[in-house]
C-alpha cells in the first residue's frame, strides 16, 4: 500500500467511527418527560367528566312539599278544621229536637253548670266524656273565670264547649236591663280574652233570665236555654248518703228523647257520670253534640 493510500484509508476509518459514537450517543439518552398536569387534563376520570357535565338537580334546587301521613296528623287540628253539621234545634221546653228523620231522635244534651271550680273535678269529668265520646256545654260564671283562667282553657282545650251562665249568678229577672247587659256581656268578652271564642249557648242562673235575659241573649247572638231534665244534684250535701243512686233516679224518671239534663261541677256528679251515661246507653240513647244544634229556637 502507498503512502498516500494508506493515508485516506485512516481518515475514511475515523469518519466512519465518530458517526457511529454519535448514533449511540442518541439512542442512550432518556425521552424527555411530559409536564404531570397535562397527563391529568387529557385523561380525566369518568366520575369527573359525569360530574363536569350533568345538569343541576331539581331535587336539590326545588324543595318538595312535605306531605303529612295519617298517623303524624294532628288530631287537635283536625277537630278543630271538621265543621260539624246543624241537625237538632231547641224547643219552647228546651228539649232538643232533631230537624227531620234521619237524625237520632233519642237524643240527650249534657250540660254541667256554676264552674270552672277544680282542676281534678273537670278532668274527671272530661274523661267520662270521652270515654262515652260524648259532648257536654259547660255553663260558666265570669268570676270563676276571672279567679281562674286556665281552667276555662282546660275545658277548651280538651274540646268540650263553653256557655255562659252569668257573671254573677244572680237571679236576672230582678236586675235592670243595664245590670243584665253586663251580667252577660262582661262573660262574653272574659271568654273572648281567654280562649278566643264567643259562647253561643246562654244559660240563666236558677233559670230566670225573665223576657229581659232572653232579650240580650238574642242581641249577642246567645241561644237562650234553662233545662227540662234536672238531676237535683244541686240539693245535696256531702253528708247525704246515696248520692249516686238519687242523682240517676232523678235523671231516670225525668228522661225523654232530647232531654236537656242539667248538671253541675260537683264531687258526687264526678263519681255518678260514668254509671248515669252507661245507664242511658243501655237505654238506647245517645249524646247530641252541642255544636249540631241551631243557635235559634223554633
Amino acid at each position: 500500500m502507498t503512502k498516500p493510500t494508506a493515508v485516506l484509508f485512516l481518515a475514511i476509518s475515523l469518519v466512519l467511527s465518530a458517526c457511529n459514537n454519535q448514533e449511540n450517543t442518541q439512542s442512550s439518552q432518556p425521552e424527555p418527560a411530559v409536564p404531570t398536569g397535562e397527563v391529568q387534563q387529557l385523561e380525566p376520570e369518568p366520575a369527573a367528566i359525569i360530574e363536569e357535565n350533568k345538569e343541576p338537580s331539581t331535587e336539590v334546587e326545588v324543595p318538595e312539599v312535605s306531605e303529612v301521613s295519617d298517623s303524624e296528623a294532628d288530631p287537635e287540628t283536625e277537630e278543630a278544621e271538621l265543621e260539624v253539621p246543624i241537625k237538632y234545634h231547641m224547643n219552647s221546653n228546651y228539649d232538643i229536637v232533631p230537624n227531620d228523620e234521619s237524625s237520632p231522635k233519642k237524643v240527650v244534651l249534657l250540660t254541667f253548670d256554676d264552674g270552672p271550680k277544680e282542676e281534678a273535678m273537670i278532668n274527671q269529668l272530661i274523661d267520662t266524656l270521652d270515654k262515652h265520646s260524648a259532648k257536654a256545654i259547660f255553663f260558666v260564671n265570669g268570676y270563676r273565670v276571672k279567679e281562674h283562667p286556665e281552667l276555662l282553657k282546660l275545658i277548651h282545650d280538651r274540646k268540650q264547649i263553653i256557655g255562659n251562665h252569668s257573671w254573677d249568678h244572680i237571679e236576672l229577672n230582678k236586675e235592670s236591663e243595664t245590670t243584665v247587659k253586663k251580667q252577660i256581656e262582661d262573660v262574653q268578652k272574659i271568654v273572648k280574652d281567654t280562649i278566643g271564642e264567643t259562647p253561643v249557648f246562654f244559660r240563666p242562673p236558677h233559670g230566670s233570665g225573665g223576657d229581659v235575659g232572653k232579650k240580650v241573649a238574642k242581641e249577642n247572638g246567645l241561644l237562650y236555654m234553662t233545662w227540662s231534665n234536672g238531676s237535683l244534684d244541686w240539693e245535696m250535701k256531702s253528708k247525704d248518703k246515696n248520692k249516686t243512686e238519687k242523682i240517676i233516679a232523678n235523671v231516670m224518671d225525668q228522661l225523654h228523647s232530647g232531654s236537656n239534663i242539667l248538671m253541675h261541677e260537683l264531687p258526687w256528679t264526678v263519681e255518678t257520670l260514668d254509671t248515669l251515661l252507661t245507664k242511658l246507653e243501655a237505654k238506647g240513647y245517645s249524646f247530641v253534640d252541642p255544636r249540631s244544634i241551631e243557635l235559634s229556637m223554633r
